[in-house]
């Protein structure tokens, strides 16, 4: 078979709605470059679907289906694009876009944290136990927006603290994200980390605690839009599915079941929260670069 020609065959695998706004924020080609560089033996709608696959099925390098390029040539481009700040670029210009076309400003002044201890089959320099929760394994460090779109994400072994791990996750927002202002937190960033971030970071970071006596899931301000992230997460498939049928059109989404999440059960809406709206108006400023559809070929962009 022809290296340009591949059926798609797997959810995974880009449609053209999803690919058309993908493509232009890929890196130029080196043979396309003043340099030049030789030309690309396969597309790169592939080497983009392989890597979809791989996350999506959480299968190893080695193990890809044999209609994709070679693992090798795979990870060439996923390490390459990972190292040079194309998949941040290419996240953060996907949030503005969406941000956007929510009619907000494309660059968030508030975000929500969280962790999520996860069980990981890795080696043990990696990996460690949450003696909290009982997980041996990894922790990953989210940061969200306030509609839950991923800020950034940093991933440390599961014995690691929430507060020490935000010092480094608040460090890395401040210098790619300048314009941010506050960012909202469970009760276990409490402490020393509050003082630490206003003084250091100039960063007001506030905390929501659960009610007291309350037992089981309780829908807390904000907080509950970095929870259903988390569930994006777990459930990408589903997520996707629903997703592709609001873009062809459909009058609804497929069913997923009343395990999805989306929004709150109606029996469970939050109370409306004055930073629903992001930061105060005195602070909002929505500077920054313009939003760009295209770059230079495998340069940082300057908040990736």
């Amino acid at each position: 078979m022809h290296p340009s020609v591949r059926r798609r065959r797997y959810p995974s695998d880009t449609i053209i709605a999803e690919w058309a706004p993908l493509e232009p924020l890929l890196p130029m080609p080196a043979c396309q470059t003043k340099t030049g560089g030789r030309p690309e033996k396969w597309p790169r709608r592939q080497i983009v679907d392989a890597i979809r696959y791989l996350v999506d099925n959480g299968t190893k390098w080695r193990a890809l289906p044999a209609d994709f390029p070679p693992w090798g040539t795979i990870y060439g481009f996923f390490r390459r694009w990972h190292r040079d700040g194309t998949l941040a670029f290419i996240r953060d210009q996907l949030r503005r876009r969406i941000r956007t076309a929510l009619g907000r400003c494309p660059y968030p002044v508030t975000l929500i944290v969280d962790s999520q201890s996860v069980k990981a089959a890795v080696s043990r320099a990696t990996r460690g136990l949450d003696a909290g929760k009982s997980i041996n394994g990894r922790k990953r460090h989210l940061a969200v927006d306030t509609k839950g779109l991923p800020m950034m994400v940093m991933v440390t072994p599961a014995d690691m603290s929430d507060r020490d791990a935000a010092r480094e996750v608040l460090w890395r927002l401040r210098l790619t994200h300048p314009q941010i202002t506050q960012v909202w937190a469970d009760s276990g960033y409490a402490g020393r980390l509050v003082g630490w971030a206003d003084d250091f970071l100039d960063l007001t970071l506030k905390t929501v605690s659960r009610p007291k006596g309350a037992k089981g899931f309780v829908i807390l301000p904000l907080r509950w839009r970095v929870e259903r992230t988390f569930g994006w997460v777990m459930k990408g498939p589903a997520q996707r599915q629903r997703l592709r049928a609001a873009s062809a059109g459909q009058r609804g989404p497929p069913d997923l079941g009343p395990g999805h999440l989306d929004e709150p059960a109606p029996d469970q809406q939050r109370p409306p929260h004055p930073l629903d709206e992001e930061a105060p108006a005195h602070r909002l400023t929505c500077g920054g670069p313009p939003l760009n559809s295209s770059r230079p070929a495998y340069g940082r962009s300057a908040d990736a």
